[in-house]
This record gives structure tokens, sequence and C-alpha cells, in this order.
């Protein structure tokens, strides 16, 4: 007898935000930061 993993008794985890999402709250972030910038740069 093998004492592989049951592949049936152990589903995947599935994963808390999709790839779309992730990249978008990446880009949000970017541009955030980027937007900060700016804005310090005109106050001066």
């Amino acid at each position: 007898m093998s004492k592989g993993q049951n592949s049936k008794s152990n589903p995947k985890k599935q994963p808390s935000k999709t790839m779309k999402e992730k990249k978008a709250a990446k880009r949000e972030k970017k541009n955030e930061k980027n937007n900060h910038s700016l804005l310090e740069n005109m106050k001066k």
C-alpha cells in the first residue's frame, strides 16, 4: 500500500484574492504614492 496523500480528502486552499484584485491593489498603492509626492512638491 502506498502512503501518498489522497487528493480527494484534502482540497486545495482557495486564494484570498484573485490575481486581478492583487494587481489592482498594487496599482492603487503605486498611484497613491506618486500622487502624494506630487502634492508635496506642489506645496513647496
